[in-house]
């Protein structure tokens, strides 16, 4: 049996529209901020970063790192919290 990938929880889905917001705020497509986070030296393709963004993908802690400092903020701005338990439920 394949391995089943693992569920989004409210923490990486509240991370994942943090990062779309600082991007947007910043006035970066999604190919700039990745371009951005490959000069950093963590390579990221545009599209991994849309997929992080519509939390189709996890965003690692490596990621997280590289996209805040691409931003241009503290990681933990992008770990504000989890919204309230059924908040921007799917």
């Amino acid at each position: 049996m394949p391995p089943r990938p693992l569920e989004i929880g409210p923490a990486g889905r509240a991370a994942a529209r943090a990062i779309e917001r600082a991007r947007i705020a910043r006035g970066h497509s999604q190919r700039q901020l990745a371009a951005r986070v490959t000069a950093l030296g963590r390579p990221m393709t545009f599209t991994a970063l849309s997929r992080i963004e519509r939390t189709v993908r996890r965003c690692d802690i490596d990621d997280l790192v590289a996209i805040a400092a691409a931003l241009g903020i503290p990681p933990q701005t992008l770990l504000a919290g989890p919204e309230p338990v059924g908040a921007g439920a799917m």
